[in-house]
């Protein structure tokens, strides 16, 4: 008789590497409750002596993260929305309406995803310098108000929906703004969905873009305020990682509950031209 395993056979392959991309984060939350000596000794102590809680409250009174976390929940929800409207709108463009040069576009669209942000720093930051948004939160919204990606991903998602439906919608008398928030975007939560969530990760961890527009620690993010527990010749660890602890616990509680619309999403959306 064939034995037959509960799971497959590729998941022992899975374990241990799950095993290893969880070492990180055991150890920063390990190193959050040890002692500044604990956390300087070599080879690391893995089981700490105590727990010590104090470092978070330390590190939340060492610098102000409240501001931070504010800071970086304006920019981060303002960028969210800005994706989802500007994103359906262009998305939606290229996805039904048959224009001159419409094909052409996309392609410079795609093209633009090639280009690494190293490049392109300096051009936004003398754009945003001539709107005189330097060192506001503005500098960090506009940029991220509409992304190449987020338009690619809904073209191909709107592309899936049968177009039946909007031909319909049109019989009856709907405009195509109509059809596009009355149909397609009710039809269309799974990638809305995931592009919110995609874009809510990258804003909410970008550290280079702000550390270039923000001088002001009134208008620094979570991200830029973490960098003030680094200094030129020593780093508090352990007040650190429990501000790592902090930063990361809304991203955590965002991608659990929303986990299954990527699944959703990527499986439906595939690589349809």
């Amino acid at each position: 008789m064939r034995l037959r395993l509960p799971f497959s056979p590729r998941h022992l392959v899975l374990v241990p590497i799950s095993a290893l991309m969880l070492l990180p984060l055991a150890w920063m939350l390990i190193t959050s409750i040890q002692t500044l000596p604990e956390s300087r000794h070599f080879p690391p102590d893995l089981i700490p002596s105590g727990i010590h809680w104090r470092n978070y409250p330390d590190a939340w009174n060492a610098a102000p993260f409240g501001r931070f976390f504010v800071n970086s929940l304006i920019v981060t929800l303002a960028s969210v929305g800005g994706n989802l409207l500007f994103c359906s709108l262009a998305g939606y463009a290229f996805a039904r309406l048959r224009f001159v040069g419409s094909n052409v576009l996309f392609v410079a669209l795609l093209a633009t995803l090639m280009v690494p942000f190293q490049v392109t720093m300096i051009p936004t930051f003398l754009i945003v310098k001539h709107l005189g948004l330097v060192n506001s939160l503005g500098a960090l919204i506009l940029p991220n108000l509409v992304t190449p990606f987020g338009i690619f991903m809904l073209r191909q998602f709107f592309r899936t929906l049968p177009v039946e439906l909007e031909e319909a919608a049109r019989i009856d008398g709907c405009s195509r703004l109509g059809v596009l928030f009355r149909i397609v975007v009710p039809l269309s939560m799974p990638a809305l969905a995931t592009l919110a969530i995609v874009t809510f990760l990258w804003t909410w961890n970008d550290f280079l873009w702000p550390l270039i527009v923000i001088t002001s620690p009134n208008e620094s993010t979570v991200q830029l305020g973490l960098a003030s527990f680094q200094g030129a010749h020593q780093t508090n660890w352990t007040l650190l990682m429990a501000g790592n602890v902090m930063a990361l616990a809304p991203m955590l509680l965002v991608f659990v509950g929303a986990q299954r619309w990527f699944v959703q999403s990527l499986a439906s959306t595939g690589l349809k031209g």
